[in-house]
């Protein structure tokens, strides 16, 4: 049964940034890697249900086929003894040093076998992010140059772009050869540029193009004319925009949408642009983005400073949860609202391009693992609102289940259902399915 899901999540960003010399490794700036276990009571008490969460990518994946399951296996076991459901988040922002950026080819079909891998591991775990915030994580390494390759050129921003989105949809692939019901919830940044004046418009057109980039990829949706030639300019080729459009797994997906008060920017007539606060908010910037795919709509990351005031980022909260019923009132199929992250976080202030070890107070607890006011407020309103919010979303057949159900034969009848179309995926798919089970690479003497 599809219910609404409240979920928050452990911030586990680990881009490098000095060219590579430093790891921005959140968990261990959070200390979660010695409280894990508070941090999954914690969840408990706070009523949530559904956890954003990952293994640290650089910790467990050693190298092609290798991997140090350890930590894994003692926190994804304790979620599934607490029965608090994980979406599963496998790549949070950077890779392995031995992959070294987004620029390598070779991460997409190396990263698929992580995520095969990775749902042998943990058959019971339904509910999957494969990569984070694609669009970010391209713009930020390879455009913007902050983190990982450090990049600031359209044609790294295309490669990284591309490397990305197709990692997320062979992992995809390969996730579904192990777990047939799998749904796959893309937590991206939801996004939009103001024009400041009439000289701005055109700039900020195309921005708003390439806020879709990333989606548009990796759901199969035709770019306009001008977009298609930006990535053929940029370095995609012709083939390479075809996979795309053909290996779209739409069906099996959750559209998240992240937005913060830093989401929305002005585009200045040089065509610079800088941050513009809330203008149009999380609901209408929201129906753009349904309009465009026709998805399922989950609210996956949100939060704010809880401020000098102290009730800052409570205001914040009430805000968002005000968009999300504007959104479901409005017709529009909404099945879940995340605070991130469940605990505060380090040098997020610099976007975690500087290593300071500054606190940011965005947590729903502070560090040392005490409810901030918008924990107490989420906590309020998760037992307030649960029972009046069933989820009624007729794009999603598949029903997701807690891992207490996962061993039961309703999970398992859907499984067998899902398995019996899986046959015609592949075949259909069969590019994908073979860079997965390592057939392209073994054609190529690399197996």
């Amino acid at each position: 049964m599809l219910y609404f899901m409240f979920a928050t999540g452990i911030e586990n960003s680990y881009p490098t940034i000095q060219n590579g010399r430093f790891r921005q490794d959140e968990m261990d700036k959070t200390r979660h890697y010695q409280l894990w276990r508070r941090d999954f009571d914690l969840v408990q008490e706070l009523g949530v249900t559904h956890l954003r969460y990952g293994p640290p990518l650089h910790r467990v994946w050693l190298g092609p086929d290798r991997y140090d399951w350890t930590f894994a296996d003692e926190t994804f076991g304790d979620l599934r003894r607490c029965d608090l459901m994980p979406i599963a988040d496998l790549c949070h922002f950077g890779v392995p040093d031995w992959i070294g950026n987004f620029q390598n080819p070779d991460f997409p079909e190396q990263f698929a076998r992580y995520a095969r891998a990775f749902a042998l591991r943990f058959p019971w775990v339904q509910l999957y992010t494969p990569v984070n915030e694609m669009y970010i994580c391209a713009l930020f390494s390879a455009k913007y140059g902050w983190w990982n390759e450090q990049l600031t050129t359209d044609l790294a921003f295309v490669t990284a772009l591309k490397h990305i989105v197709r990692a997320n949809v062979l992992a995809m692939h390969a996730i579904l050869q192990v777990r047939p019901d799998a749904i796959f919830v893309q937590s991206e940044s939801s996004e939009y540029f103001h024009a400041q004046n009439p000289q701005s418009i055109g700039r900020a057109e195309f921005l708003n193009q390439v806020r879709f980039l990333s989606l548009d990829l990796n759901y199969g949706h035709r770019v306009s004319s001008e977009m298609y030639e930006y990535l053929l300019d940029h370095g995609m080729t012709r083939d390479e925009y075809h996979f795309f459009l053909d290996n779209t797994l739409k069906h099996h997906c959750i559209m998240g949408n992240d937005y913060y008060v830093t989401n929305e920017h002005l585009v200045q007539p040089d065509g610079n642009t800088r941050a513009s606060g809330e203008i149009y908010g999380y609901s209408v910037i929201t129906a753009q983005y349904y309009n465009r795919y026709g998805l399922p709509i989950m609210h996956t990351e949100t939060n704010l400073n809880q401020g000098p005031n102290g009730d800052e980022a409570v205001q914040w909260l009430r805000k968002e949860w005000a968009n999300v019923l504007r959104v479901r009132n409005d017709g529009l199929p909404i099945v879940g609202f995340t605070w991130y992250s469940l605990t505060d976080q380090v040098d997020w202030d610099s976007a975690l391009r500087e290593n300071n070890g500054t606190v940011n107070p965005l947590g729903l607890s502070d560090l040392d693992r005490n409810l901030r006011p918008v924990g107490q407020a989420y906590r309020d309103l998760i037992r307030e609102w649960r029972a009046v919010l069933p989820t009624q979303s007729t794009a999603l057949t598949l029903p997701v289940f807690p891992p207490s159900q996962q061993d039961g034969a309703a999970a398992a009848a859907v499984q067998d259902l899902a398995r019996t179309h899986a046959h015609a995926r592949e075949a259909t798919y069969g590019m994908a399915e073979a860079a997965v089970t390592g057939d392209r690479l073994a054609s190529k003497g690399e197996a």
